[in-house]
């Protein structure tokens, strides 16, 4: 008996027991059977979607690839279409761009386009899963950018990336538009030439157990991209890319745009050069009730330009909102800046309020950590609990003399102010923000410690500092210092034996600030408030 004869009568095997069983039997679909030949060398493509319009026209099954490299082009699935990759099985994307065939409605050109490897449209019940290999080949689509590489005092702002640009090429290399109940497990997916996996517009979304791994310096390879999505699972993922690991979006290149909502990520291992869990940049519509667990942000000892630049970053730049968004038991290592919240006017100012951080243990930390509006629209009801961060960044005294830009209109991103004057967060432009059993620590291997304060808050109102532990800074810098902040609670809060004092409030529009309960006993001075405040300011 031949090989393929073989996995065909294991296959009808297979779904004869399951019929024994009381299990409903699938229609299997052997894709030798259709002329695939698995040898890596000869196209595929019209075998492997012959083998798909014939499943989805006898109702649906499974279309099964047996181990073998199948070189192959854009492929199309259908209505209850399961495409499975059996472990050794590698469907191989082809170098040519001539074989991928344009999807109408995405731009031609650009970050994500109308070419795909796996595509499907308005399809039902559609599954790619197995324990095998979707490989895109995507360094043939990137030459070297030829840019001038920054000295090393700038590696901390640079990206591993932009060493390479992208010529034309097919992205995302699998994408599912207007699709229901869709499934994608346990499949490997590697070396994307853009975007890795973008469902978009679809509804009751499961992906589990799936692996990315596309290289570190791989132009725009985000990994996973829920665009206008409801009801969306991420579970058990081990992603490694380029570009940000997962990036919730909202926009409509098709057409039409809803409500990215109820969104589950848990679980999950992620490292990249970019941003872990992201929100952005494309924020034209709305965000609600998200949620996030459970989950590692690491790099290895790798240069500063290969690392994370934010595990979490939630930011709103384009006239969107974000409503609803509960993050938990992250731990993160080596990322350059553990949080970043971020509310601009790239295009238009939007919303963005509602979100709960809790539970983050970050080391090696190079950059600060932020939550930020603009002037006349805050950052709304955030709330920071039991977050651990160490920042390895050992801060300098002048950058607490900086006027912080508000580029209002800029690319978001957790370098877009440069030096912060804190080293542990810094917040401006917020109402409602509470911060709640924070431990802000300078590491101890920076013998000279960091010249900052810990933490920084201007122009916030309804402010709950509470349970603030942290390292004294290594000169006469105050442990937290507040600039026109109104309606302020410290409680609870302890100070380490230092020079400054434990707490500095400045502005003239500061009021409401009250201290209660506090231990500051070892540091010079409790509070410090400064001439431009008004008298009765601070109780």
């Amino acid at each position: 008996m031949q090989r393929r004869d073989f996995l065909t009568t294991a296959g009808l095997a297979l779904a004869a027991s399951r019929t024994m069983t009381g299990q409903v039997a699938l229609p299997y679909f052997d894709v030798r059977q259709y002329g695939a030949r698995g040898d890596g060398k000869s196209k595929d493509t019209a075998s492997l979607q012959r083998a798909v319009d014939e499943c989805a026209a006898a109702g649906g099954g499974v279309v099964y690839l047996s181990p073998g490299i199948y070189l192959s082009g854009t492929v199309i699935l259908k209505d209850n279409v399961t495409f499975h990759l059996e472990a050794g099985a590698t469907l191989l994307g082809s170098t040519q761009l001539a074989d991928y065939r344009h999807q109408s409605g995405p731009p031609v050109l650009g970050d994500a386009n109308g070419k795909h490897l796996i595509f499907a449209r308005e399809a039902k019940n559609v599954t790619l899963s197995g324990a095998g290999r979707i490989d895109g080949q995507g360094p043939a689509f990137w030459v070297p950018s030829g840019r001038k590489v920054p000295p090393p005092e700038d590696a901390w702002r640079d990206v591993a990336t932009y060493d390479w640009k992208p010529l034309d090429r097919p992205s995302p290399m699998v994408e599912f538009f207007a699709c229901t109940n869709l499934r994608i497990e346990g499949v490997t997916l590697a070396n994307a030439a853009g975007w890795t996996l973008r469902p978009i517009e679809c509804d009751t979304v499961a992906i589990s157990g799936i692996k990315i791994r596309n290289p570190i310096i791989g132009p725009n390879t985000d990994g996973i991209d829920p665009t206008c999505c409801r009801n969306v699972f991420i579970s058990d993922c081990d992603i490694a890319t380029g570009d940000d690991c997962i990036c919730l979006k909202s926009e409509g290149p098709y057409g039409r745009m809803g409500l990215t909502k109820n969104i589950t990520i848990t679980n999950c291992v992620m490292t990249c050069c970019c941003n872990g869990l992201k929100f952005g940049t494309a924020t034209r519509g709305g965000f609600e009730n998200v949620t996030f667990s459970n989950s590692v942000i690491y790099n290895e000892q790798v240069p500063l330009n290969a690392r994370v630049i934010s595990g979490i970053a939630i930011e709103m730049v384009d006239g969107g909102w974000v409503d609803g968004v509960a993050i938990s038991n992250i731990r993160m290592q080596r990322v350059r800046t553990p949080i970043f919240i971020r509310l601009g006017a790239r295009r238009e100012a939007g919303k963005l309020r509602g979100v709960t951080i809790d539970n983050v243990h970050a080391t090696g930390a190079i950059l600060t950590s932020s939550v930020t509006g603009i002037p006349g629209h805050d950052v709304e009801d955030v709330a920071l609990t039991n977050i651990r961060i160490e920042t390895e960044e050992g801060g300098k005294s002048e950058w607490t003399e900086r006027a912080i830009p508000e580029v209002e209109k800029s690319y978001p991103e957790a370098r877009m102010f440069g030096r912060l004057p804190a080293y542990g967060l810094y917040c401006r432009h917020v109402t409602g923000l509470k911060l709640d059993n924070l431990r802000l620590a300078v590491a101890a291997s920076l013998t000279l410690g960091d010249q900052r304060p810990a933490l920084h808050c201007e122009a916030v109102t309804g402010l709950r500092v509470e349970r603030l532990e942290a390292t004294a800074p290594s000169n006469a810098q105050p442990l937290m210092r507040l600039v026109n902040v109104r309606d302020a609670l410290v409680s609870g809060c302890s100070a380490p034996a230092q020079r400054g004092a434990a707490v500095e409030v400045a502005g003239a529009e500061s009021a409401g600030v009250r201290l209660l309960g506090n231990d500051f006993g070892r540091a010079a001075k409790a509070v410090d408030v400064r001439q431009d405040v008004a008298a009765g300011a601070v109780e």
